[in-house]
């Protein structure tokens, strides 16, 4: 009985789930360096899953567990823009190949969006659901932002994004060899618009030139979806 006291008082303090939050992704992440470096068990995809078993074990809905680790939520804003970082360091590069680039990542990201709203048309979707599929191509923070604004379920919005960015790095090096991609900006920029936040740290170990590419693919992504996102959505009648 006074065990079970404790849990329910300290579950409901905030600071218990940063600290299960950072402690799941810690487990998650040797877990990944034992399958070395698997996007199977990517460490965002492992400790999405241990959260939300400890979620349903305990009874703990969402909205209470958002508000301990809605500080590393905020996190998720300043890690993007530290990208900027490899961006600088090939900026030269970058300023050469920037309008081929944007055309390429206006036509990614409206192609993403079409084709996954249309495939979900198709298999019976819901409006809200479909919604929440459109921005599925787009890192997570963004991806949240857009379905609030679409009418989609965030929540559900996040989770597709994460699955969205896994998918990419496990299928990317068959694709490249199908395609003989050997270009280190193509491959960077590919993963970064198909697979934005998991394609871009893949990217990063791949080598730097890739990781520049790959982080200017997710943050062109990012922008132009939120703003060809709706209208795409509207002119499809949703």
């Amino acid at each position: 009985m006074e065990l079970t006291k404790f849990w329910v008082y300290f579950s409901a303090q905030p600071l218990f789930w940063i600290i299960v939050t950072l402690a799941v992704f810690m487990l998650a992440k040797k877990l990944n360096d034992w399958a070395k470096g698997s996007a199977l068990l990517h460490p965002v995809l492992v400790a999405m899953a241990i959260i939300i078993t400890l979620l349903m074990l305990t009874g703990t809905d969402y909205d209470a567990y958002f508000s301990g680790a809605q500080f590393i939520h905020f996190l998720l804003g300043p890690a993007t823009v530290a990208l900027a970082i490899p961006l600088f360091d090939h900026l030269s590069r970058i300023r050469r190949l920037f309008f081929p680039v944007l055309l390429a990542c206006i036509s990614g990201s409206v192609t993403a969006v079409i084709t996954v709203v249309a495939l979900g048309s198709v298999l019976g979707g819901s409006t809200e659901v479909l919604l929440s599929l459109a921005p599925k191509s787009v890192t997570s923070p963004i991806a949240i932002g857009i379905a609030e604004q679409i009418g989609g379920y965030p929540s559900l919005a996040a989770g597709l994004a994460l699955i969205t960015g896994v998918m990419g790095c496990l299928l990317a090096p068959l694709v490249f060899r199908l395609l003989n991609v050997k270009r280190q900006a193509s491959q960077g920029f590919a993963l970064g618009l198909a697979a934005h936040g998991f394609g871009t740290a893949y990217a990063m170990q791949l080598s730097t030139l890739t990781g520049a590419f790959a982080g200017l693919a997710m943050g062109l992504t990012g922008v132009l979806s939120s703003i060809l996102v709706p209208f795409v959505v509207r002119l499809m009648g949703l």
